[in-house]
C-alpha cells in the first residue's frame, strides 16, 4: 500500500496545501521522502533511521550556515504524534531541481558544464574542511575505520554469501588496510547522483543544492570523488580531478579502494538497520 495512503492524515497536516495522492515520493536507503511543493517529508524505514532523525536535524541545521555556496535543506519540523500511529518524521525545506543521471553526458556540453559545477563543489567542501569553525561543528572520520569496517563486513555479512562472493569481498576489502587516516576536507559521504540537484537555464544545467548529509564529516575527499566516479564512470571523474586541481599523491589508490566497497557499505548498513531489501540489493553480487 502506498505511503500516501497510509500516512495521509500525518501528510494532510504536514504539508496543508498538498493533494496526498499527486505528491511524488522517492525511495532512499533510510527514508521514504514525500516530496511537496515547497516541503518535503522524510519518514524513516526503520527504527534505527528514526533514531538517527535528530542528529540528521542537527546537521542539517549547522550547515545552512557555512555558507558552502550551493544550498542544503533545511529542518522546518520535526517529531512525532503519540498514540496516532504517525511515523516519527523530519519536515525539510524543498531544494528545487532534479538528479542528472550519466546519460546527461552525452552532451559535450553539458559534461562539461556538469564537471565545472562538481569541481566548484568538491573545492567548496575542501576549504570549509580548513575552516577552524566548521572543524569545531563536524565530527571527524575515526581512526581506523576502514579496517573496522572490514573486520565488520566479516564478522556480519559473510555468513550470508555464497563462497564465490566472499572471494570477491576479500579482493575488496584487501586494500582498506593501506587506506591513511585523512580528515582535512568536508565529506558529504553519500555525494551519488541521486544527491546532486540540477536546474536548467539556456540548455544547460545549474547545480540547485545537494541532498542527503546524513554521513557528512572531516574526511577524505577521496570518498566523495569515489561517489562521483561511480555515478558517472572513469572519464567524468578524471575532468573533474583536472578541474579540481593536482591530486595528492595516492588519491587515485584510495578513490579505487573506496569504491569497490559501495555495495559492502549499503549491505552492512541495511543489515543493521533490518532492511531486508536494501541488503537483498546490496548482496546481490555476493550471492
Amino acid at each position: 500500500m502506498s505511503i500516501r495512503t497510509t500516512q495521509r492524515v500525518l501528510l494532510r497536516r504536514l504539508l496543508p496545501d498538498e493533494e496526498p495522492d499527486g505528491l511524488e515520493v522517492r525511495q532512499g536507503q533510510f527514508h521514504t521522502v514525500v516530496i511537496g511543493s515547497e516541503r518535503v517529508v522524510c519518514l524513516p524505514r526503520t527504527r534505527a533511521a528514526a533514531a538517527r532523525l535528530p542528529r540528521r536535524a542537527a546537521t542539517l541545521a549547522a550547515l545552512a550556515g557555512l555558507g558552502l555556496g550551493f544550498r542544503t535543506p533545511e529542518p522546518l519540523l520535526q517529531g512525532r504524534t503519540h498514540g496516532t500511529g504517525e511515523e516519527p518524521f523530519l519536515v525539510l525545506s524543498r531544494i528545487p531541481g532534479e538528479p542528472l543521471g550519466a546519460d546527461a553526458l552525452s552532451d559535450a556540453r553539458v559534461a562539461g558544464t556538469m564537471a565545472a559545477q562538481y569541481a566548484t563543489l568538491l573545492s567548496a567542501l575542501a576549504r570549509a574542511g580548513a575552516d577552524e569553525s566548521v572543524r569545531a561543528l563536524l565530527p571527524r572520520a575515526a581512526e581506523g575505520r576502514w579496517c573496522r569496517f572490514a573486520e565488520d563486513v566479516r564478522e556480519e555479512l559473510f555468513p550470508l554469501m555464497a563462497d564465490s562472493g566472499l572471494r570477491r569481498a576479500e579482493r575488496e576489502l584487501l586494500p582498506l588496510g593501506g587506506l591513511p587516516h585523512v580528515t582535512r576536507a568536508v565529506v558529504h559521504g553519500d555525494l551519488g547522483a541521486e544527491n546532486v540537484l540540477w536546474e536548467w537555464r539556456d540548455g544547460l544545467p545549474h547545480l540547485s543544492g545537494v541532498l542527503d548529509w546524513d554521513d557528512v564529516t572531516l574526511g577524505d575527499p577521496a570518498e566523495d570523488l569515489a561517489a562521483v566516479g561511480a555515478g558517472y564512470g572513469p572519464e567524468f571523474l578524471e575532468r573533474v580531478l583536472a578541474l579540481v586541481g593536482p591530486p595528492d599523491q595516492g588519491l587515485h589508490t584510495r578513490i579505487a579502494a573506496i569504491q569497490g566497497t559501495f555495495a559492502l557499505q549499503q549491505a552492512l548498513y541495511a543489515f543493521r538497520d533490518g532492511d531486508e531489501e536494501e541488503l537483498a540489493d546490496g548482496l546481490a553480487g555476493y550471492r
